[in-house]
């Protein structure tokens, strides 16, 4: 999920023990300087330990990816920003595993639809 301040993965762990969640940082060398990168991983790891003990989800392994303006912005906005992440990104997975019984797993081809008008109007 791609944030204004940040990006955060997501995916199952492989483990076969149950575990809280694992979380990894990353900061590239396109943000900046050595200084920069150990700036945005310091924060991220504060904004971690503030929202995800409270929403992370058991058995997921997520990864932060700091960009350009991670270092800078308020850590307010930082927070906020990972928090909505998280809770879309959980709501990603849930759906993944949990499939709702009453929709169609098969997506629709192009031969299922066609357009009008500007408007996608099922055959």
């Amino acid at each position: 999920m791609v944030v204004s301040t940040a990006i955060l993965q997501a995916a199952p762990s492989l483990s076969k023990d149950p575990v809280p969640f694992k979380i990894g940082y990353t900061a590239t060398k396109k943000i900046g300087k050595a200084h920069v990168r150990n700036r945005t991983k310091r924060r991220l790891r504060a904004v971690v330990r503030e929202v995800f003990p409270d929403l992370a989800l058991p058995n997921v392994e997520y990864v932060l990816i700091g960009r350009y303006n991670t270092a800078d912005c308020r850590f307010k906005t930082l927070k906020s920003d990972i928090k909505w992440a998280l809770k879309k990104t959980n709501k990603m997975l849930l759906e993944a595993q949990n499939p709702p019984e009453n929709e169609t797993t098969e997506p629709e081809t192009a031969a299922q639809t066609s357009i009008t008008d500007g408007e996608c109007v099922p055959e």
